[in-house]
């Protein structure tokens, strides 16, 4: 939890120091600085893989019961949506599915990626209506009884998401693909 609260910070500050340049930094500005960055590497891999791929996951080795490509990015659109909700104290506007891996029922490609851009809209819209006073608000948690903070709920759907791009960027180059950002 702590590498992800520093890496996490450190984008923070990278996105509040480029938009200072067009003025102070906002605290909106400083949490969805780090869910443009993530957008903008993991939608593009995610468009870079072929169609047929999206149903490969690893064998060799310590694989076993790991998600697909399609899987993990569905997953991550469902964190998304998930976490935006709950700081935005809202229920998903879309179908999250009854599992981690969201909704069965988005299964192609064009879905998938339909599904992800629609979750970054969402974080986008959960992070721009953080300010000063509210972003340590308790907000009830979406996994269990418990309380986190507004801007902790935000802050998940980028640190999380970066983890499973890093699997997913793996999947990509097991397939010849480059990721667009490395590109």
């Amino acid at each position: 939890m702590e590498r992800h609260i520093a890496a996490f910070l450190g984008t923070a500050l990278l996105a509040a120091m480029a938009a200072r340049a067009a003025g102070p930094p906002t605290v909106a500005d400083v949490y969805d600085g780090p869910i443009a960055n993530i957008e903008r590497d993991l939608v593009p891999l995610v468009e870079a893989m072929p169609a047929g791929k999206f149903s490969f996951a690893p064998t060799n080795g310590q694989f076993k019961g790991v998600r697909t490509f399609a899987e993990q990015a569905r997953h991550v659109a469902r964190n998304v949506y998930v976490v935006s909700a709950a700081a935005l104290g809202e229920k998903p506007p879309v179908d999250v599915g009854p599992t981690e891996n969201g909704p069965a029922s988005v299964e192609s490609k064009e879905q998938i990626v339909q599904y992800l851009k629609g979750a970054f809209v969402y974080a986008h819209k959960a992070a721009q209506s953080l300010t000063a006073a509210n972003q340590m608000d308790p907000m009830r948690s979406p996994w269990g009884d418990g309380q986190i903070s507004r801007g902790s709920l935000v802050s998940i759907a980028a640190w999380h998401s970066y983890d499973h791009y890093g699997q997913m960027v793996v999947y990509a180059r097991m397939n010849g693909i480059v990721p667009p950002s490395s590109r």
